[in-house]
């Protein structure tokens, strides 16, 4: 019962068109959510789920770690305090000042890739006290030591740094260890000083350290996009933690993994690297270009120094992807069949009020 007056009462024909209308906005919902579902069924299916059709052994590191060594016919070769065993390869020791590399001898002419890295960073420091990280690169110079993670400073390419001990402490908006990646033409310095945070296109917080399991790290470039995921907490799921686009990296390149130690230190061991080539079609354009004579580079609306006051990490010049441009879509439009819907209702309600004045 209605309280404090008489309840309206609509005409039969009334409700059955109301209840018309709810079952057509309801068709409308399932036809949208069943287009969604195989949009982002279509997205994510072009992420590699480890098909071994294409993989690229040239390029991938597996056990029992065949064809790494300093012969002419080797596949890897190693550098610095790089320990090879049968279930790992440890790039540096729980040791301080150690620094170490593993580089692929076979240059790579791949235009679409993902390298799958599993590896396992651990040691007997506490917490903040233990360091440095590891790096995965694929750049034109290989076996270079250096400062950044033992690895050459103003190097040319692309470097994903998995960075475990904080040295800006006035970067206290993110935690560590913190995986961050940067491409360089050869110009730009690494900023050890501020974890690399002037020059850094994105990046995300893991807790990589100590795991009972193995962690893992996806890079995928393809059509001018590079994305970076994570599987830290062994649920056989990647996590998005970088995504961006207007990205250019030349073919030719050489992929590689170093560690580095200073006075803080940790086991930082390579499990394997997996390359999968990405079946992608290009534009006659595309094909024709000289891929090897790319210069890296990525178009930003701002510059990657301003990522200092961004927290985040993120730049606004990131186009939006596939999914997420569908998803707006769908709300739009959800929200105007139920504009539509509702203007219906209440336009139908005052039709029948104007009725019984008459």
């Amino acid at each position: 019962m209605a309280t404090g007056g008489c309840r309206r009462v609509v005409s039969t024909s009334s409700q059955l068109g109301l209840l018309s209308k709810m079952n057509t906005f309801r068709g409308f919902v399932v036809i949208f959510l069943l287009l969604g579902l195989s949009c982002v069924s279509v997205v994510r299916g072009d992420i590699t789920d480890g098909n071994s059709e294409h993989l690229k052994r040239e390029h991938s590191l597996m056990k029992p770690y065949q064809g790494v060594g300093t012969s002419s016919s080797s596949q890897w070769d190693f550098w610095g305090s790089t320990l090879l065993t049968s279930q790992y390869i440890r790039l540096t020791p729980d040791e301080r000042s150690k620094q170490g590399s593993i580089w692929n001898t076979v240059p790579c002419f791949l235009k679409d890739w993902e390298m799958h890295v599993q590896f396992k960073v651990h040691g007997s420091g506490k917490k903040n006290l233990h360091g440095d990280g590891l790096a995965i690169w694929y750049t034109r110079e290989r076996l270079q030591p250096g400062p950044v993670f033992g690895n050459q400073d103003h190097f040319v390419g692309l470097a994903v740094f998995v960075d475990t001990f904080r040295n800006d402490l006035h970067g206290m908006d993110r935690s560590f260890p913190y995986i961050s990646a940067m491409i360089s033409n050869g110009s730009l310095p690494y900023d050890h000083g501020k974890d690399g945070r002037p020059t850094e296109l994105g990046g995300c917080s893991a807790e990589i350290r100590n795991k009972d399991h193995d962690t893992y790290l996806a890079i995928r470039y393809s059509k001018g996009r590079l994305t970076i995921m994570v599987d830290i907490d062994d649920h056989n799921e990647w996590k998005e933690c970088i995504d961006i686009g207007g990205v250019r990296l030349p073919t030719g390149y050489y992929f590689g993994a170093s560690s580095a130690t200073g006075d803080l230190s940790d086991n930082h061991d390579i499990i394997s690297m997996k390359m999968y080539q990405l079946m992608v079609e290009h534009t006659p354009e595309e094909d024709n270009l000289d891929w090897t004579k790319i210069e890296p580079s990525v178009s930003l609306l701002k510059s990657p120094k301003d990522n200092i006051d961004d927290p985040t990490g993120n730049f606004r010049s990131t186009p939006l992807t596939g999914w997420k441009v569908f998803l707006l879509l769908l709300c739009a439009l959800l929200g105007i069949v139920v504009c539509a819907v509702v203007g219906a209702v209440v336009f139908q309600k005052r039709q029948e009020r104007n009725k019984r004045f008459y």
